[in-house]
């Protein structure tokens, strides 16, 4: 009978997290390949239902052969600034919870 009330107590602290990594985020901006104005630049995903944060990169001139992480940022939100000179960039987002998340999404852009 103990072992019945202590199960059922522990019951309350099984909190259930939604597996998400085998979902995409969705980048909608800057389009893959773009060319644009050096400056501030905003990067913007679709969101992903039971993530808690995203992980975006910016690398120059690629994530393969990255000579610099211009940036790393966690977030909570869908979008992002940052201000970037004139150069090539590979930039990468992925959706997080607290026991999953998705494989990046990777895109290019080049900053004149």
């Amino acid at each position: 009978m103990l072992i019945i009330v202590i199960t059922c107590n522990s019951c309350d602290e099984i909190i259930y997290v939604t597996d998400i990594s085998e979902e995409s985020v969705q980048i909608i901006a800057p389009s893959n390949g773009v060319s644009i104005s050096a400056g501030n630049i905003n990067f913007n995903w679709e969101i992903i239902d039971e993530a808690t944060e995203y992980q975006l990169q910016i690398a120059t001139p690629n994530f393969e052969q990255a000579s610099q992480i211009v940036e790393e940022q966690l977030t909570t939100t869908t979008s992002f600034d940052v201000e970037l000179v004139a150069n090539e960039y590979e930039w990468r987002v992925r959706a997080i919870n607290s026991a999953y998340e998705t494989a990046y999404t990777t895109h290019s852009l080049t900053v004149e």
